[in-house]
Formats: structure tokens, C-alpha cells, sequence
């Protein structure tokens, strides 16, 4: 595939376009202008977000030129196996969860918060107006064809207590010597997990650890605790740890149902 300029633009804007020409936005416009220095009449990729890949021209007055919109450059298919991370929002590092995240191939990301949670966070929506900017140019960035969800701050026990039946939850402890490592109760539930089809998730606690009562409450809902690592991490490590493990094994899973 041609090594081009990625630039990552809503579906409906690409597609409500007839003429094939999209004007593009001041941050867009600035990105390949100014940023990327892309030349007029040279040419950029253009993603949905949502599989498809098209090729454009950079056009003047900040116009891009879609080639065939109905017929995208390059078509993925979604993933069958839906990958989540939930993780209680840190004092620091929650954009760089965000990004590596995104790199890695989450396809869900959903903040919490907790009792133990350093921060407390106000203004909560203009907070993930930025986070969906950080995630937007990380998927420009990894090449991505199919951009991770954010969902909005909720309470971990409200979260929890909305999964829809057919998601599956981990929760991530330390100092539990009881608990498998989450490579490890993967494979376990390999033939169980290929049946369903909702959601993987993966929940990352605050770095005071989780409270009794949310313990508690772990255990009467009789979610299964997974570690990550035989050493401390902080949130934002162990986020990415759990993220790298989690595409590992689809990587690996979707290769041994091909062979």
C-alpha cells in the first residue's frame, strides 16, 4: 500500500460530498498545509474510522478531491472479537493511555471513576472533547482503519451493572497470589470467549488499589480478578500491558482458527 499522508474525517462529511470535493476544516486544512507541508495537487489518504480507505488530491482553498467515494481505495473488515479497556481515570498520563491504546487496537475505551480515585474530574465533557482529538490523531498516526470508541465518565458499579449479558469482565489486581495472569485466563476461556458475542473488557483500578466495598462487590457479581504483572504498575502501565495482551491473543486466536 502507498506510504501517503493519513487523515482521519467523519463518515457523513465524506459521503454527503457529490462532486467527490470536501472542504476541509481550519485544524485539517492547518494539519496538511502547514503541519505536513502537503503540496497542492499531491496526494493523502482518507479514513472513515470505520474500515474504509480512500485516496484524494490536496486541492487549493482547502479542498481535498475524494477518488470514487463509493468505491473506497481499501476496505477492512471489523474485528468478530471486541476488545475493551475500562480504566479508573488517573491523576496523570490519561492521554498517553489514550494514544498507546489506540496504537495497540482497542477497540473500546471506557473511563471510570472510583472511590479511591486521586482526581476527581470537573467539566468532564470538555475533557473528552480533547481526549477524542488525542485518539483521532493516533489513529492518523498508527494507520488505523477502524477507530476505538470512547465512551463518557462513569461510576465502575454503574458501568458494571449496565454490561449487557453477552460482555465479559476481568478485573485487574495486585498482590491477590490467587489470581491467574490474564494471558493465562485467556487461553482457558478460549472456546468459551469464541461463543460469545459481546465485548472483552479488561478493568484497570486507581493506583490506591480497589476499596473493600468494590472488592466486595467484584466478588458477589463473581467477576474473575486477573493479574498483569508479578510487579506493581502504575495505572497508565498497567493499561497498556492489559491492551497489549488483549490484541496479542486475537492476533494469536484468529491465526490458529485460520491454520
Amino acid at each position: 500500500m502507498d506510504d501517503l499522508i493519513r487523515l482521519l474525517i467523519h463518515n457523513d462529511r465524506i459521503i454527503s460530498n457529490k462532486k467527490n470535493n470536501l472542504k476541509l476544516t481550519k485544524d485539517e486544512a492547518h494539519y496538511l498545509n502547514k503541519v505536513m507541508r502537503i503540496k497542492i495537487g499531491k496526494e493523502i489518504f482518507i479514513t472513515n474510522g470505520q474500515g474504509s480507505l480512500w485516496k484524494a488530491k490536496n486541492l487549493e482553498n482547502n479542498f481535498i478531491e475524494i477518488n470514487n467515494v463509493n468505491k473506497p481505495y481499501f476496505f477492512q473488515e471489523k474485528e468478530k472479537l471486541i476488545l475493551g479497556i475500562a480504566v479508573v481515570v488517573p491523576k496523570n498520563g490519561f492521554e498517553d493511555i489514550l494514544k498507546m491504546c489506540t496504537e495497540i487496537g482497542i477497540d473500546f475505551i471506557q473511563p471510570l471513576f472510583s472511590e479511591r480515585q486521586v482526581k476527581k474530574f470537573t467539566n468532564f465533557s470538555k475533557k473528552t472533547l480533547r481526549w477524542n482529538l488525542i485518539i483521532n490523531e493516533a489513529v492518523e498516526q498508527s494507520e488505523r482503519l477502524w477507530r476505538p470508541y470512547l465512551f463518557s465518565g462513569v461510576n465502575l458499579i454503574d458501568w458494571i451493572d449496565s454490561r449487557d449479558f453477552k460482555d465479559m469482565i476481568t478485573i485487574s489486581v495486585t498482590r491477590n497470589h490467587t489470581s491467574e495472569n490474564l494471558n493465562l485466563w485467556l487461553k482457558k476461556q478460549q472456546n468459551h470467549l469464541n461463543k460469545k458475542s459481546g465485548v472483552l473488557w479488561n478493568v484497570i483500578g486507581p493506583e490506591g488499589g480497589w476499596s473493600k466495598s468494590e472488592i466486595e462487590f467484584f466478588n458477589k457479581n463473581k467477576i474473575p480478578f486477573v493479574k498483569l504483572s508479578e510487579t506493581i504498575l502504575r495505572t497508565s502501565t498497567a493499561t497498556v500491558n492489559a491492551t497489549s495482551i488483549l490484541n496479542q491473543w486475537r492476533n494469536d486466536f484468529k491465526l490458529i482458527k485460520n491454520l
